[in-house]
């Protein structure tokens, strides 16, 4: 069984979501997913050396490299074959928490973003299914976020 894919950290979200050639008479286009445009901007826009790249946006370097070499063939087959690119998707995140249920005491890692669930108490544990969840802004250090450290309802 593959292993989850782990959430890629980004700092960036473009404003712009679909690139189209001058001539665009296809209707092909690339799906570039915003952790790929991360890993653009960090290695080819801010010419970061690709192992800070990689702990920037809390990934392996294996990883970090797959990511690129998947944006540049993208961009590349856009490129050459006029394809035209939208930008969405991925599994990425502003930042990563780690969670705690008060009722089983489990322990996970989630997206900064799952924990607006909290607000509406919906947001529940994986293992126990409580929504006595809150993110204790500990753990691996990467919450950074002033107002991570939500309280869901209990």
């Amino acid at each position: 069984m593959a292993r989850p894919t782990k959430w890629r950290k980004i700092e960036y979200v473009p404003t712009s979501k679909y690139f189209v050639p001058n001539d665009y008479t296809q209707y092909l286009e690339n799906l570039l997913k915003l952790e790929e445009i991360e890993a653009i901007r960090l290695k080819d826009l801010e010419g970061l050396d690709q192992v800070f790249c990689a702990e920037k946006m809390e990934v392996s370097r294996a990883t970090f490299q797959r990511i690129l070499i998947s944006a540049r063939s993208k961009i590349a087959d856009s490129i050459i074959n006029g394809k035209a690119i939208r930008i969405g998707g991925g599994k990425f995140t502003r930042n990563v928490c780690t969670a705690i249920c008060r009722d089983c005491g489990h322990t996970f890692e989630d997206s900064f973003e799952n924990f607006a669930q909290m607000k509406q108490g919906s947001y529940k544990c994986p293992k126990c299914g409580s929504i006595n969840v809150y993110c204790n802004g500990r753990g691996l250090g990467k919450c950074r976020q002033g107002n991570c450290n939500r309280r869901g309802q209990g």
